[in-house]
């Protein structure tokens, strides 16, 4: 076996990996199969020598490849799941007819709901939910991808992971209110400076990180546990109001009628995991705020 066949069989090995992250990121399947035939075609043009985990070099390839793809859209598509029962072929291959086996592996992995859910984010805000959650690689390594730090990333996923959140099946009939109660609390607590409450709606694992826009106004770059978390906010937030931010709940800081700092929660089980604070002038501009009270 040559170098060339070698490679090959090595690739061929990972396709149905790249095949799962690339129909993730795009949901399609057609332009999934683009992407890992480009991804390939990377692969046969680079020199892997030092290359030590071949999946994780592929993965971070297809990630970039699938990346340039959505940014490159001008307009998004009618129709999200344009590869769902579509006969078209791998790039590269003979056509022939359906898969329905394949077709309905691919659907019933992703589910249509989360790839509507998907399709509604930022290409940068998208690539980091679906490598962090869904295939569990590192935010280190996903950082170089989109071209922010690691803190960022982390950011990133857990506003997908938000919007994702709110939409899936068990939050029919009232998810967004109970989560909209249960940070509608924190606030009271925090006004009211009861630490104990806070605590209580906290998980005790609860992370809170804060962008580089708000870590240099003084905040917290990252804080663990529900004892440290209540701390930072017992007796403050006095002036934050209780809002939906793109749909979910969440507290804003406003100045003039601006909206300067959002409080992102995430909440599971009724209580908080996640709290992000954002102060980035660029991220605030693109979101929909509607203040609540």
């Amino acid at each position: 076996m040559d170098d060339d066949e070698w490679l090959a069989e090595r690739f061929e090995a990972h396709r149905g990996h790249l095949t799962g992250v690339a129909y993730r990121m795009l949901g399609s399947r057609s332009e999934a199969d683009d992407a890992v035939q480009e991804s390939w075609l990377r692969l046969s043009r680079a020199d892997t020598t030092d290359v030590r985990n071949l999946g994780g070099w592929l993965t971070t390839v297809v990630a970039r490849v699938c990346l340039d793809m959505l940014r490159s859209r001008t307009s998004r598509r009618e129709d999200p799941m344009d590869g769902v029962g579509e006969a078209d072929a791998p790039v590269g291959a003979v056509a022939g007819p359906p898969d329905p086996e394949r077709e309905a592996l691919l659907a019933d992995s992703v589910g249509l709901a989360l790839l509507v859910v998907l399709d509604t984010l930022a290409p940068a805000e998208r690539l980091a939910f679906v490598l962090h959650d869904m295939f569990a690689v590192p935010f280190d390594e996903i950082a170089p991808v989109v071209g922010r730090s690691t803190n960022a990333t982390k950011m990133m996923a857990s506003r997908a992971r938000r919007r994702v959140q709110v939409a899936t099946p068990e939050d029919a009939g009232g998810g967004v209110e109970r989560r909209r109660d249960v940070v509608a609390a924190f606030l009271a607590a925090s006004r009211d400076g009861d630490f104990e409450a806070l605590v209580s709606l906290l998980h005790p694992d609860v992370v809170l990180r804060s962008d580089d826009a708000a870590a240099a106004t003084g905040a917290d770059a990252e804080l663990t546990g529900a004892r440290a978390v209540a701390t930072t906010f017992a007796g403050r937030a006095r002036a934050a109001r209780l809002a939906l931010v793109d749909g979910v709940p969440a507290l804003v800081w406003a100045q003039r009628g601006e909206t300067r700092v959002v409080f992102g929660f995430t909440v599971v089980a009724g209580r908080i995991v996640e709290v992000d604070i954002s102060a980035d002038p660029e991220y605030i501009a693109g979101v929909d705020v509607e203040v609540l009270g």
